[in-house]
């Protein structure tokens, strides 16, 4: 499952970096600052951000980042049980 997933971040990934590829060269700077300029430069941005967070996600970052996280949450779990059990040791001891 995960492998098909991952298939269709590269399909989506490549797709905007072919419209990318497609808008770059018809970006005119001859004419000065210029609505439409500015529109092309915005719609590239959004562009670059889509191809670099599908990029993320093949990558693998985030599932590193996953077991780490999940590596504190059982170290956290442990510290409050044992927590949990010394203070349930305590009154019994009076």
């Amino acid at each position: 499952m995960k492998k098909r997933s991952k298939l269709k971040h590269v399909a989506y990934m490549l797709v905007a970096l072919a419209m990318l590829l497609y808008a770059l060269p018809r970006l005119s700077f001859q004419n000065g600052p210029s609505w439409v300029l500015g529109f092309g430069v915005v719609w590239c941005l959004f562009a670059f951000m889509v191809i670099a967070s599908h990029m993320h996600f093949i990558i693998g970052v985030d599932a590193e980042k996953q077991q780490r996280l999940d590596a504190v949450r059982k170290q956290k779990l442990q510290s409050w049980q044992g927590r949990l059990s010394e203070e349930t040791k305590l009154p019994g001891r009076m």
